[in-house]
């Protein structure tokens, strides 16, 4: 029994053509030459090119070729036509193997191909994040719902403005290709409005008018912004978002709400109320997670949802990104697989000396 990991499925899958010839060839000797095991000798080919290049499977069926023609004078089968039958299964399966090896070769490297093209978007999109920020450490996860992807629909930035650094977390409506491009005209408006606007309220709005023009229908983008001045606290505005987790050096936790409730981004022309700023106090010691929701809404075996709050003093390590790694895993055991939706983690700590006072940027 294998471990269950892929390095050992491919070893098991590597090691059965010459497993499974040496069987047929152990049986056909020990039992009489009207049983007819001499065709299965054709699974070696066949098992090879499942793992194999062209060249492997063509060897092992070779190899194959000369067993079935050994085991076939041996047993004096080709006093009749069995033994010329074996060979022809064995030349057949051995072709149709190196076909079938050559087609998945040129798949995997067209694989390969999409892949670094999905690596370059990805940096380009949801660029790392700065390590420091001002006062601030930085540490993020993301992980995608679609299987062997990167980038997905939650979106995050972190950037250094002449007002201050200035934060968004979002999460796009819906998966895929569609919810990628909508995030990335969010990231762009917000990289370029977060250097141009004097405070986040007209930040929101440039943000809201970017949305409108590209969504269509009833798409929607929920996010949150903060900001982080030369005061120890932070400024949130909240689109839709679920709230922050605010984690006081003394391990005390809050979920500061939003004074109203405003629509997501996208959304504006529907009415209803604008996003009020509100601050928080946010000093030295202090940490704060934003995060998506598709963090509180995985759900255990059981049905449960996530506990994020619960799990908080998951992030006492001194180092953030042991501290986000931490909490990470913990969600993917609570989930038990594969995450039904994106799930982005951005965990800001306001550090400073031990005088209290913040480290300066730079």
């Amino acid at each position: 029994m294998t471990d269950g990991t892929p390095s050992a499925n491919r070893a098991v899958l590597t090691a059965m053509p010459v497993v499974v010839m040496a069987v047929v060839a152990l049986m056909d000797l020990v039992t009489e030459p009207g049983v007819g095991f001499l065709p299965l000798v054709s699974l070696g080919p066949a098992f090879a090119s499942l793992v194999g290049g062209w060249r492997r499977t063509a060897v092992i069926g070779l190899v194959a070729l000369v067993l079935c023609v050994g085991l076939g004078v041996y047993d004096r089968l080709f006093e009749e036509r069995r033994g010329f039958a074996a060979m022809a299964s064995v030349a057949g399966v051995t072709g149709v193997g190196i076909a079938a090896a050559l087609m998945r070769s040129r798949r995997e490297e067209q694989l390969a191909s999409m892949r670094s093209i999905a690596e370059v978007a990805q940096r380009v999109l949801l660029r790392p994040v700065p390590r420091t920020a001002g006062p601030l450490r930085v540490a993020v996860s993301y992980t995608s719902a679609v299987a062997e992807a990167r980038i997905g629909g939650d979106l995050y930035e972190v950037v250094a403005s002449p007002y201050g650094v200035r934060v968004i977390v979002g999460d796009v409506q819906g998966k895929g290709l569609a919810a990628v491009e909508t995030a990335a005209v969010v990231l762009g408006a917000f990289r370029e409005a977060a250097h141009d606007e004097p405070d986040l309220v007209g930040l929101g709005e440039r943000l809201e008018r970017s949305v409108a023009r590209e969504l269509e229908g009833e798409k929607f983008v929920t996010g949150i912004l903060a900001e982080i001045g030369a005061r120890p606290e932070i400024v949130f505005l909240n689109y839709g978002h679920p709230a922050p987790m605010v984690v006081r050096g003394d391990g005390t936790v809050r979920f500061p709400e939003p004074p109203a409730y405003a629509l997501p981004l996208g959304l504006g022309a529907h009415g209803g109320e604008h996003p009020k700023p509100y601050r928080v106090d946010f000093a030295p010691g202090d940490q704060v997670l934003l995060y998506t929701d598709g963090v509180t809404e995985a759900r255990d075996g059981d049905g449960s949802f996530y506990p994020v709050g619960e799990r908080a003093p998951l992030l006492k390590d001194p180092d953030a990104d042991r501290a986000l790694e931490a909490l990470r895993a913990d969600l993917a055991r609570h989930a038990g697989g594969p995450p039904h939706d994106d799930a982005a983690m951005l965990l800001l700590r306001y550090h400073g000396h031990g005088d209290g006072k913040p480290v300066p940027s730079g």
